[in-house]
């Protein structure tokens, strides 16, 4: 991937905004541009657009939407922004976090309102983090039903989507100005397209070992769970361009992925009172710090692998998650009436197993503190049936990308924005601080959904005076 200077390059054709990346952040960007009157167009290296969002589980968070006020949550943008700066141990640039949350409930409120995506509150757990219900989803809650829906959203509003489209350069003037791009076919066949305006929304770099190494090497080797096409495109477009990057040793992690399966395991299983113990049959962390920072604890474990130990009540609510359904499909959870029966099930010590189910008790009754600070009471004891599920860390995304303001333009390293380069999502520093326990559960939706749109608008904004004339 390059950036070539514009001298004797005659375009095959010219768009007034180009948007990198079909994901959740470059859709919502191209709706955003298109409601504000722009032409645009997606180009995506698939054949049809997924992205690490299709991997996802589908929560974005948001404040004070109308689906909160429906069902009587009381939030605020400023309530937001301490929650996500708390987590992030206050090291992200408190307007840009300001600004994010301030733009999420109008955000969710316009995608439900004006394009149809089918939004709805998530409620009956609250997810690591967060002071009150703020999660949206789909009812499927998961990432592949929201790019199904914005991708109708886009076909109603009459966007172009190029798929099979891998743009291998960017052509710009010496100021940084993207003048235009080039794109290859898989047949080998390429294509030159011009543009005013041009949004990078072609994600992190979780795909590339070799920036996964230099920047997050205790994730070298982890399993990476997100999709192969971030390969680390929009920081190294922007570093050639002139452009700052922020916070690239963060990153969403996730400590439960089923093995062998690749299921994820909804991590409303240990907010509700399940827990994570070794091939010891003992627990080694709390696991309500959160699902992303417990990556690193499972993979710390013998052999990088730990068991989920819950019952039939968390069983349920897991079956309400598509992720969950499709790792029950596939053999993934283990039970039986006893915990010593479930232990010989899973090979993990029986006695030991038993005695931690029983410290747990002690700790739901009040009885003791525990060793690693998880407040067992305010959640119901876990009684027979038992489950398990045997699970392992895994890198989901990277958090680190290019600097950019509260317009979404991309930074340079003296912090003046480049001309006409925009960027979110992944391809843009996210908002959980410079470690992996700053990621505050759905910083990366958060970040792709309304990133996307003030990209989108103003990268529109941006070409509005050429588009009068």
């Amino acid at each position: 991937m390059s950036v070539l200077p514009i001298t004797g390059v005659t375009f095959d054709a010219e768009i007034e905004i180009a948007i990198i990346g079909g994901g959740a952040c470059g859709l919502v960007a191209a709706l955003a541009a298109k409601d504000a009157g722009a032409e645009v167009m997606v180009m995506e290296r698939d054949a049809r657009p997924a992205g690490s969002t299709a991997l996802s589980s589908g929560m974005v968070p948001a404040s004070a939407t109308a689906m909160q006020r429906a069902r009587g949550v009381d939030d605020s943008a400023e309530l937001m922004a301490v929650d996500i700066q708390r987590k992030a141990h206050d090291q992200n640039d408190p307007a840009m976090v300001a600004a994010v949350a301030q733009a999420s409930g109008p955000t969710i409120d316009w995608l439900a309102a004006q394009h149809e995506v089918g939004f709805e509150l998530v409620e009956g757990f609250l997810y690591p983090g967060h002071s009150v219900l703020r999660m949206h989803a789909l009812p499927q809650r998961t990432g592949a039903a929201m790019m199904g829906a914005l991708l109708s959203a886009c076909e109603t509003a009459g966007i172009d989507i190029v798929g099979n489209a891998l743009v291998e350069a960017l052509f710009a003037d010496a100021d940084g100005t993207v003048r235009g791009l080039r794109l290859r076919r898989p047949d080998g066949g390429s294509e030159t397209i011009g543009c005013r305006a041009l949004v990078l929304a072609c994600s992190g770099f979780g795909g590339n070992a070799d920036m996964v190494s230099r920047y997050i090497p205790e994730m070298a080797g982890a399993k990476y769970f997100g999709h192969v096409g971030n390969q680390g495109d929009a920081v190294r477009w922007g570093s050639a361009l002139g452009a700052a990057s922020d916070h690239m040793a963060a990153y969403q992690g996730h400590g439960s992925v089923a093995v062998p399966q690749e299921a994820l395991i909804t991590w409303a299983v240990m907010m509700e009172g399940g827990f994570q113990v070794n091939a010891l049959g003992q627990r080694f962390s709390n696991e309500h710090h959160g699902y992303s920072e417990q990556s690193v604890a499972v993979l710390g474990q013998p052999g990088g692998v730990a068991w989920d130990i819950y019952d039939a009540r968390l069983h349920e609510l897991g079956m309400t998650f598509e992720d969950y359904r499709n790792g029950f499909a596939g053999g993934a959870m283990k039970h039986a009436q006893s915990i010593e029966a479930l232990a010989a099930l899973c090979g993990l010590p029986a006695e030991a197993l038993a005695k931690t189910l029983a410290h747990t008790k002690t700790l739901a009754a009040g009885q003791d503190k525990d060793t690693f600070g998880r407040d067992f009471t305010a959640k119901p004891v876990l009684q027979a049936p038992f489950y398990a599920v045997k699970v392992t860390g895994a890198l989901f995304h990277t958090q680190g990308g290019l600097s950019i303001d509260t317009n979404a333009r991309v930074l340079r390293l003296d912090r003046t924005p480049l001309p006409n380069l925009f960027a979110g999502g992944g391809a843009a520093a996210g908002f959980s601080g410079n470690t992996v326990d700053g990621y505050l559960s759905g910083n990366g939706l958060l970040a792709a959904i309304v990133l996307g749109r003030i990209a989108g608008q103003s990268a529109a904004d941006s070409t509005a005076s050429a588009r009068r004339a």
